[in-house]
């Protein structure tokens, strides 16, 4: 499986301090198939690298890819959300300091070139899961959801200016499927799409598509609460750790920046007070890119799906 992970020299410029580490562990929230990964155990040699993935195809082909740093490697099955927490109980059980922490909140490649996971405009279902213990997909949410409830996915999570009309065609679509059956295909969807709404820079169905696959994953619930658990973490396991997170959209992007603020702030009084009390020492710590880290245009020319992508850190105190 080619694999061609996205902003690997930021990545590197970013974690170079933790080259020095030893005793130390890594924590790859989204692990895929370990392109970044690898990234990271080659560029600190002194850490162990817990990997979390939700999705069971990746985890065993990056067993394959990883195979070389296997003494060095520890991988959980879990959402990202929850396995956090688990990956900062594996690194105390083994009296490993926690020294940087990595998310990159896209589909991997492997999600969407496998036509049968659901994610490609030319596949035969209608899935997204990432995780597929799950039971709700993107075909079960077309058809079990309300016209207002879908169209609320595709005004709030595709931002499509048209979200009232695309949700009652597509309901008035998907009730010409037999009601045993479902509306299971992501073709049909994606042609249907296009022939009633206008294609500018983009397929007139990749926000559709977006929206629908947030929704499947709880996507952005997750990544807030994978910031939850960073903010709420004890000082003991995170101390001095150095945080990146790679988003693909204005959504998650925002959310990053927003909380990257809020751990940067050192006064966390109200706005409309008067004078400090808080005492002004919150400061979780320190951002470390003003704008977000993007793509270059020769690494934008080798992987197309790069050109969305924005890194942002931040170094925990």
């Amino acid at each position: 499986m080619r694999h061609i992970p996205v902003l690997t020299e930021h990545i590197r410029e970013i974690f170079a301090p933790l080259c020095s580490c030893s005793n130390a562990a890594f924590i790859d929230c989204t692990l895929g198939l370990g392109g970044h990964s690898r990234e990271i155990l080659e560029l600190c040699r002194g850490i162990t690298l817990i990997g979390i993935d939700q999705d069971s195809n990746a985890i065993a082909l990056a067993r394959e890819n990883l195979a070389d740093f296997s003494d060095r490697l520890e991988i959980l099955h879990a959402n990202f959300a929850q396995g956090f927490a688990q990956a900062l109980e594996l690194a105390r059980s083994q009296n490993k300091r926690v020294v940087g922490v990595l998310a990159d909140i896209g589909v991997s490649s492997l999600q969407l070139d496998d036509k049968s996971r659901g994610f490609s405009f030319i596949s035969d279902r209608l899935d997204m899961r990432m995780d597929t213990r799950q039971a709700q997909s993107a075909s079960s949410i077309i058809t079990e959801y309300s016209q207002y409830a879908l169209e609320e996915i595709l005004r709030s999570y595709g931002q499509i200016p048209e979200s009232k009309k695309m949700a009652r065609l597509i309901k008035e679509f998907a009730n010409t499927y037999p009601r045993d059956e479902g509306f299971y295909n992501a073709r049909d969807l994606s042609e249907f799409i296009s022939k009633h709404f206008s294609k500018h820079k983009i397929h007139p169905a990749t926000l559709a598509f977006q929206a629908l696959r947030i929704e499947v994953n709880n996507e952005l619930g997750a990544l807030r609460a994978l910031l939850d658990s960073i903010e709420q973490a004890s000082s003991a396991d995170l101390r001095g750790a150095i945080v990146g997170i790679i988003s693909f959209h204005s959504l998650e992007d925002g959310l990053v920046k927003e909380r990257f603020k809020h751990f940067a702030r050192s006064c966390i009084c109200p706005s409309d007070a008067m004078r400090c009390v808080c005492g002004a020492n919150h400061s979780k710590g320190t951002i470390l890119t003003k704008k977000p880290l993007v793509a270059s245009p020769k690494e934008v020319r080798a992987n197309p799906r790069a050109r969305s992508a924005k890194l942002r850190a931040f170094a925990l105190q």
